[in-house]
């Protein structure tokens, strides 16, 4: 089969694969060598002058052993096959490079065989291009689950990133989904991956010359709405496999209908869902937060229509208002519509003058949001009733292009909105007297 043609399956087959990354490595270009590796990007991030910069992202194969349900490379889906040589990957990847195409390259692979056999088709492309092309970029490369130790040990210490794709969030759903995986398959070499991360640091410690493995660290990937489990649980694990395997990021891909099969959902998780997923994976990442504070309820679902930190302030109004010029920094990133660099903005400038909501929005703070739920030397934005009610509809997102009314002529358009006018015609309206004598 001509390379292009391989070229044009094996990289439409990678698409469901989103654990591709920035580098996270610094690596600057040495004598003798090609290409580099920055920490500000290579897939599909952008530098400080507006530069993308990219990745060849393809598969070794997508001729596959096993037969996972969920996945498009499974062996009875009846789809063009096609096989790389590790000597094909490489050449790719140099004239790829050479052309000012891509900067680095994200090499998967289906099991071909077996998971030794795979993953040392995987390492020998991987040294091609490392010491017959001299390349010095970036490269991330997936660990095959079953692989012997020491062949993953031998890809970390080529490749900048590994990942281990966990896929399903739960046992149950491997076992139906995929009887060829399990769970301790999968978590074995993510154990092997942190465990040699940590070792390389110490070694490095010692000696700066030793060789590094994994320098940029290892990631995952989970698919949303293939299988039943609640956003609670989902975000659980990422929390769980960002503690004890010490992960860079967990990434959430939507489920893509691959064929008609009886035990999967004949149409894909709404894409909002996998956004509301990666907002609250950052605010177990850099806000503070916990899973168990972002739901209630093991089953619940994140809202579609409310991020998560506004959802929790909300189900929190005890904690406000807070006063933006005594808090602490931890306590205002919990603000919606406050970030990291403007509560470091907000925590540097209050040192000098107290604060007031016209600085606030010079600083960039989305006032939109975090109005509502702050005081500037005891003052209020706006005088509203903190009641969760009123407070959803006027945080709400509402759909582009319009502006939904409080009195919508078809009650059936909006059913959700007409159910929380109801609530607020039933417990702001009465309440507000009482309100403004508070006031």
């Amino acid at each position: 089969m001509d390379i292009m043609k391989k070229l044009e399956i094996l990289a439409d087959a990678a698409k469901y694969d989103v654990a591709c990354t920035s580098s996270g490595n610094d690596r600057a270009a040495q004598k003798g060598t090609i290409g580099n590796a920055v920490a500000c990007g290579i897939c599909h991030s952008f530098t400080a002058d507006g530069r993308c910069i990219s990745l060849l992202k393809i598969l070794l194969t997508n001729a596959c052993i096993y037969d996972c349900q969920y996945c498009g490379n499974r062996r009875s889906n009846d789809v063009p096959r096609a096989t790389f040589t590790p000597w094909e990957v490489a050449e790719l990847t140099i004239r790829f490079y050479q052309r000012n195409y891509i900067e680095g390259l994200f090499l998967s692979s289906a099991v071909v065989k077996n998971p030794d056999y795979t993953m040392e088709l995987l390492i020998a492309a991987l040294r091609i291009v490392r010491e017959e092309y001299k390349f010095n970029g970036y490269i991330h490369v997936k660990a095959i689950p079953g692989a012997d130790e020491a062949l993953i040990h031998q890809a970390g210490l080529i490749a900048d990133r590994m990942s281990v794709n966990i896929e399903l969030p739960s046992q149950a759903s491997l076992t139906k989904f995929a009887p060829e995986k399990t769970k301790t398959g999968i978590l074995a070499p993510m154990k092997q991956l942190r465990d040699g991360i940590i070792q390389n640091k110490n070694e490095l410690t010692l000696y700066r010359h030793a060789p590094k493995f994994a320098p940029a660290g290892q990631a995952t990937q989970m698919i949303v709405g293939a299988s039943p489990e609640s956003d609670s649980k989902i975000v659980t694990l990422a929390e769980g496999l960002y503690k004890q395997y010490k992960l860079k990021r967990v990434f959430y891909s939507a489920y893509t209908p691959v064929g008609a099969n009886p035990l999967l959902p004949t149409s894909a998780p709404p894409l909002r869902r996998e956004h509301r997923l990666y907002q609250a994976d950052w605010l177990l990442r850099f806000y503070g937060f916990s899973a168990g504070e972002l739901f209630g309820s093991p089953d619940e679902n994140l809202s579609l229509d409310m991020d998560p930190k506004c959802h929790w302030a909300l189900q929190n109004l005890h904690v406000f208002p807070v006063e933006v010029n005594k808090a602490d920094y931890m306590t205002l990133l919990r603000v919606p519509g406050i970030g990291q660099r403007s509560a470091e903005k907000i925590i540097a400038a209050r040192r000098v003058s107290k604060l007031d909501f016209d600085d606030l929005k010079k600083m960039r703070v989305v006032l939109k949001r975090a109005k509502y739920f702050l005081l500037c030397n005891g003052k209020v934005y706006e005088k509203i009733p903190l009641v969760p009610e009123y407070l959803s509809m006027r945080l709400r997102e509402n759909t582009p292009h319009s502006q939904i009314s409080l009195f919508e002529t078809n009650p059936e358009a909006f059913p959700e909105q007409q159910s929380a006018i109801k609530n607020i015609s039933q417990v702001v309206i009465p309440a507000l007297p009482d309100l403004q004598a508070a006031w």
